[in-house]
């Protein structure tokens, strides 16, 4: 049997800081996973360039039952703090301009760069992430646990859970995780996927297939909450960071509230087409505001064709209406396969904010996207897994 102070399941982003601080300690440190390579979520994020945080993260660019759970943890480890550790590391990064959502941080050259640099810090501290090793079971002792893998065992005193969630399963991503807290009898907040395109029933795709591939700067809003991002229209419903942000807080039977012009007051826009040109066509003139398939579409579907000097003031508001107010319900998500994160996970009620132990099992901790902590596109998630995996091993 294998003795060791930690063990951590889970080589990815929260898994990784958390191996490295307890190993500052002087803790003697196990990183196990199932997968074949170390840090796959990293390696894809950003389009292979890692949003790796976000300048502006704090508590309200997160989903949790409890919004004040995360607070701790993005203070003692902040956006600053993982910047200095790239900047030692000499990558090189940039912001990316986003008047709709500012202060995310990529890498100039590859996401890699992320992975190596934990991989340096870890190998200098004798660390060797051991991958392709699957946990087929956990055991509470008097002094611990222990893992059993296969025919070989490990011992620990303290045992940290950085499985992530369900999303994307072709990168490894599995429910392991969940599963480990029902079997200790901590709650689990029901996981759903988050951050991922929503899709809808046949006659509504039917409708709108010539619009697929058309994008545009639109405000959504559901069950409260309101996002001004780009949205795209797809084959199978709509897609785009503005649907994305909206499906964290979208439930099934929801009907979201599209504003397809955010920024033009539309009927004095109109209004004024029909003065100075009254012989121009309704769709022409949208076009001016809208790409041209969205415009033809849209004043199809108000039933509106002809010249602006033939359209009443209360056609022309038909048509604002349904512009500005465009109400849809999505029937699903793409769910997990495509789903940036996964909301829900272990219940915070059931962890310490400072260091993401669990308050009745001793020596078992939660980090990471496993955790019901989920941030919004631009980095916040990776900040998360730092931050929280930071706190873990200050104290595991």
């Amino acid at each position: 049997m294998h003795k060791t102070d930690v063990a951590i399941i889970g080589a990815g982003a929260a898994g990784m800081m958390c191996a490295l601080e307890a190993r500052k300690r002087g803790r003697s440190v196990i990183l196990l996973d199932h997968a074949e390579k170390v840090g796959e979520k990293i390696r894809i994020s950003g389009g292979g360039r890692c949003n790796f945080t976000n300048r502006h993260t704090g508590a309200d660019r997160f989903l949790s039952q409890n919004r004040h759970f995360c607070k701790s943890a993005l203070s003692r480890f902040t956006p600053d703090d993982f910047l200095a550790m790239i900047e030692r590391h000499r990558i090189e990064w940039f912001e990316k301009p986003d008047r709709h959502n500012p202060g995310a941080l990529f890498c100039k050259q590859s996401a890699r760069q992320i992975i190596d640099m934990f991989l340096k810090e870890l190998r200098a501290l004798d660390v060797l992430p051991q991958m392709e090793s699957t946990v087929d079971h956990i055991r509470k002792t008097d002094g611990g646990f222990v893992l059993s893998l296969g025919s070989d065992q490990i011992s620990c005193q303290s045992l940290v859970i950085a499985t992530g969630g369900k999303s994307i399963p072709k990168i490894g991503a599995t429910g392991f995780g969940f599963g480990v807290a029902q079997q200790f009898g901590i709650r689990v907040i029901e996981p759903r996927p988050a951050l991922v395109p929503l899709t809808f029933n046949e006659t509504f795709r039917a409708d709108l297939k010539s619009l697929s591939g058309t994008s545009l700067d639109v405000t959504v809003s559901c069950n409260g909450q309101c996002f001004t991002d780009a949205m795209l229209f797809t084959h199978r419903g709509l897609s785009g960071p503005a649907i994305l942000q909206i499906s964290s807080y979208w439930r099934e039977g929801d009907e979201l509230s599209i504003n397809l012009l955010p920024r033009t007051d539309l009927l004095t826009a109109l209004k004024e087409a029909r003065q100075n040109h009254p012989k121009s066509a309704l769709h022409n003139v949208l076009a001016t505001l809208l790409p041209k398939k969205l415009a033809t579409r849209f004043c199809a579907l108000a039933d509106l064709q002809g010249k602006m000097a033939d359209l009443s003031n209360k056609q022309l508001q038909t048509l604002c209406n349904l512009l500005h107010n465009w109400r849809i319900k999505p029937t699903g998500s793409e769910g997990y396969r495509t789903a940036e994160v996964t909301l829900g996970g272990v219940d915070t009620n059931e962890l310490s904010s400072g260091t993401m132990q669990s308050r009745n099992i001793p020596g078992l901790y939660f980090i990471g996207e496993v955790v019901d902590v989920t941030g919004w596109l631009g980095g916040h998630n990776f900040q998360w897994a730092w931050s929280s995996g930071w706190c873990a091993g200050q104290d595991v």
